[in-house]
């Protein structure tokens, strides 16, 4: 008797699930633009720059060579972190937004 129950709430779940996948192929395509973003001419100097960095060939530099570019890196990265490209939040940022939503509403 549990399998038929079973088998019989599989079929209505797989049934009610099919009509909704028809009706989204016969809905008109929508075209998406892509609108790329400029980017300043700065953060294009240091992004090549980062590159030229690591195209390098490191073997043959001494210790003291490769600290710089360390150094330089770190420098270049913090410089773009700094030109506030986005918004970041943190995972227990987003829960304590989504807590006070639940509780205020």
């Amino acid at each position: 008797m549990k399998k038929i129950t079973f088998y019989l709430m599989m079929m209505v779940l797989s049934l009610s699930a099919f009509p909704t996948t028809i009706l989204a192929a016969e809905k008109a395509p929508v075209t998406v633009t892509n609108a790329t973003k400029e980017v300043p001419a700065e953060v294009k100097v240091l992004l090549n720059r980062l590159d030229e960095i690591k195209a390098m060939d490191k073997s043959s530099m001494k210790s003291s060579e490769k600290k710089a570019l360390r150094k330089e890196v770190r420098a270049i990265k913090s410089e773009l972190a700094a030109t506030g490209n986005g918004v970041y939040f943190s995972v227990g940022a987003i829960i304590i937004i989504i807590l006070l939503l639940i509780l205020l509403l």
